[in-house]
């Protein structure tokens, strides 16, 4: 069966571990610390990823490895070491906090440095009032009309689950 090596990141309080283990099949290996600077902390939050999550979820025909990354900057030198031999990588962004989307093409550039392989943009907290509808979000990021932005709530494994099998045609 074949398998692919996929990376979710983002900024810092997207929902990349909740996208991980809402699509995991197994219990995830996480490494949330207690966030140590209060002044950080945002809609209740208190900790955070310092290295990575994983999760692994089985498709009809294939096995999917999901690397979760750090969000905050300090824990940026994860990155590269994460992104390895990468299939794919999700960039998950909260389209409720439009102060974070300035921290989402600079993120997309520097992980395009470490891989030519596809990606996804991922609107998530769909479910929120104030969520920003995604084609609102490709035009605000500027991205090109073939870089898929797709909405999704993260807490919710059917969206996750629908974001994945997207990503899986773009690996074929």
């Amino acid at each position: 069966m074949k398998t692919y090596k996929l990376v979710v990141t983002g900024p810092f309080n997207a929902g990349k571990t909740e996208f991980v283990r809402a699509a995991s099949d197994i219990d995830i290996v996480t490494t949330e610390r207690r966030i140590s600077d209060p002044s950080v902390v945002r809609d209740g939050k208190e900790e955070t990823t310092v290295a990575m999550d994983y999760g692994q979820m089985r498709m009809p025909d294939c096995i999917l490895h999901l690397y979760g990354t750090p969000g905050q900057a300090r824990f940026e030198f994860m990155w590269p070491i994460l992104s390895r031999e990468m299939d794919a990588f999700i960039v998950v962004m909260d389209s409720t906090d439009r102060a974070s989307w300035i921290d989402v093409t600079p993120l997309i550039r520097t992980f395009r440095k470490y891989t030519k392989a596809p990606y996804v943009v991922v609107a998530n907290k769909q479910d929120a009032p104030s969520a920003q509808a995604p084609e609102a979000i490709r035009k605000a990021l500027s991205l090109a009309d073939n870089i898929p932005v797709l909405p999704c709530v993260a807490l919710q494994k059917a969206s996750v689950l629908n974001i994945l099998k997207q990503v899986r045609q773009l690996l074929n």
